[in-house]
């Protein structure tokens, strides 16, 4: 008898014991997941390392790529051919725009997508000298030289010209680098430019600027966007939603503070570039105040591309020769995710 006795309780031991166990997991007190981990994260940029990149700044400033689970961050400086680097593995996701992805998924059979984008209305001008060639209309190309960088911009420029009906033949095209100086020295009548970055330059330099705007001249474009392999949608999705989320962060500090933005490029990931402090300031506030920010992303979040947006982007390339859908450029699912999940990253 004391034997079943002793069962006895040792068994109703056991039953509380595994109670006290559901109960805690019940009260949510059971032991924490473990956090996520994916390693390093290489973000291939479009640019040099400046006020452009000021959210991916504060994302690492601030931590917020460590508290999504990645171990290390490479902001890889531009200019590169990012679609080919994404495609190689070398970088998880690369920062380019639909004109240049557009043609390597239609020509190459890429498997690539943008999911997601900085910039809303897309910087890209032709910038002339007022006293000077002074390009005030597409119809002004004509005749002119044109310095134009090789690679992605030259396919910009091939672009502006087929979507406004100009022949290459009617236009010079004069290579250069990134340095306005050719336009400075009369070398080219108008140069491929940034309205919020080499316009600046030159007209800090004491020149009367004219810009022709790529978004008001027939290629109203987002730019900035987020290019990612259908490889790493399929198997690194998580990866690429902690991305994400950890960049709104950046670009919600970014946008609360320009100023801060483009003193990290002066001061840190830029510091021995030799940027010029005003071009730097003016860059982080204009870009947030008529680049990143439009009553779409006020409504939806940072990144989003509405159907709409998405729309006016394929008449875009459908202007510039390049037919291609929807589904075969954007993913936006992964963005929903993020929001679905974290809609305080809203407003």
């Amino acid at each position: 008898m004391t034997s079943l006795k002793t069962a006895l309780k040792g068994r109703i031991k056991a039953f509380a014991a595994t109670l006290a166990v559901a109960a805690i997991a019940l009260t949510g007190c059971a032991p924490a997941a473990e956090p996520a981990n994916y390693g390093e994260l290489n973000v291939q940029l479009s640019w040099i390392k400046n006020s452009e990149f000021a959210g991916e700044f504060f994302a690492v400033e601030n931590g917020y790529y460590a508290d999504a689970g990645f171990d290390s961050v490479n902001l890889v400086a531009g200019p590169a051919a990012t679609e080919a680097e994404v495609l190689s593995g070398n970088a998880l996701v690369g920062i380019a725009n639909p004109i240049s992805v557009a043609p390597i998924i239609l020509e190459e059979n890429a498997p690539l997508k943008i999911i997601g984008t900085t910039y809303q209305k897309n910087p890209f001008t032709i910038l002339s000298l007022k006293d000077g060639g002074n390009i005030a209309t597409v119809q002004d190309l004509i005749g002119k030289k044109i310095g134009v960088q090789a690679g992605p911009n030259e396919t910009l420029f091939d672009a502006l010209l087929k979507a406004n009906g100009i022949d290459q033949s009617q236009v010079t095209k004069v290579p250069v680098q990134y340095d306005p100086a050719p336009l400075v020295n009369g070398e080219v009548d108008g140069f491929l430019a940034y309205v919020t970055n080499e316009s600046f330059v030159v007209e800090s330099q004491g020149y009367e600027v004219t810009n022709l705007l790529f978004a008001d001249n027939g290629l109203p474009f987002v730019t900035e966007s987020f290019v990612v392999t259908q490889d790493s949608i399929d198997n690194n999705r998580e990866a690429l939603k902690a991305f994400l989320y950890a960049t709104i962060l950046g670009w919600k500090d970014a946008i609360a503070d320009s100023n801060g933005g483009a003193d990290l490029a002066l001061n840190k990931f830029g510091a021995d570039l030799g940027l010029n402090a005003d071009k730097e300031y003016y860059q982080s506030k204009t870009q947030n105040d008529i680049l990143v920010q439009t009553e779409e992303t006020a409504a939806n979040g940072l990144f989003t591309i509405s159907d709409a947006m998405i729309e006016l982007n394929l008449a875009t390339l459908r202007s510039a020769g390049y037919e291609i859908t929807a589904d075969q450029l954007f993913d936006m699912s992964l963005l929903k995710e993020v929001y679905d999940e974290h809609p305080e990253l809203k407003g």
